[in-house]
């Protein structure tokens, strides 16, 4: 008797491309970047979408004593989900945060305090992106936004994520896959 289940499309470490079709104010015109995909669900991040808070506000939070200039680095809103929680994406370094997730080779995720803490006390960690938030999608139903042609996926590039900066992520993720974003067709179909 055949499985009437899909089977897991494993997006992990790859983008997400809302589709021009995707009316969600949530995720409209979106990049996600997959964390974690399986047979219960997928857990994604929008690296494209800034708050209207940069990271030096929130980092007094970790040193008021001492408060640094540590850029105009924007907060990202990663998701509806546990908007308070944060995570931080960045290159491997020598130190081993608390809660460091490695990605890829080049690519970590933290998401304990004490990175934030080293950040606000003038450490240097390199390019790296401060996220509140995650996207997330019970089982299957990532699977089935994908089939109904509400993202495209793409493959992801440490590059992208940290070294472009957030109003040419989605462009330059597109250039890869020679596509025009904006040529694209709000509505979708299947041949």
């Amino acid at each position: 008797m055949p499985d009437s289940q899909s089977p897991v499309l494993d997006t992990r470490g790859q983008f997400l491309i809302a589709m021009p079709g995707l009316e969600d104010p949530l995720f409209a015109g979106s990049l996600i970047y997959i964390l974690d995909h399986t047979d219960e669900g997928a857990t994604g991040l929008i690296v494209n979408r800034p708050m209207d808070v940069s990271e030096d506000e929130v980092l007094e939070q970790f040193d008021k004593d001492h408060p640094h200039a540590h850029g105009n680095h924007p907060i990202y809103q990663g998701g509806p989900v546990d908007t308070q929680r944060g995570f931080v994406l960045h290159a491997p370094g020598d130190t081993q945060w608390g809660h460091e997730i490695p990605l890829t080779d080049n690519l970590h995720c933290t998401m304990s305090a004490d990175i934030l803490e080293a950040i606000a006390g003038g450490k240097n960690i390199g390019e790296h992106l401060v996220i509140l938030g995650y996207a997330g999608w019970d089982a299957g139903q990532l699977e089935q936004e994908i089939a109904d042609n509400a993202w495209l996926i793409a493959p992801a590039t440490e590059s992208i994520l940290l070294e472009t900066r957030f109003e040419h992520r989605l462009d330059a993720v597109m250039a890869q896959l020679g596509i025009d974003y904006h040529s694209l067709s709000p509505m979708a179909g299947h041949a």
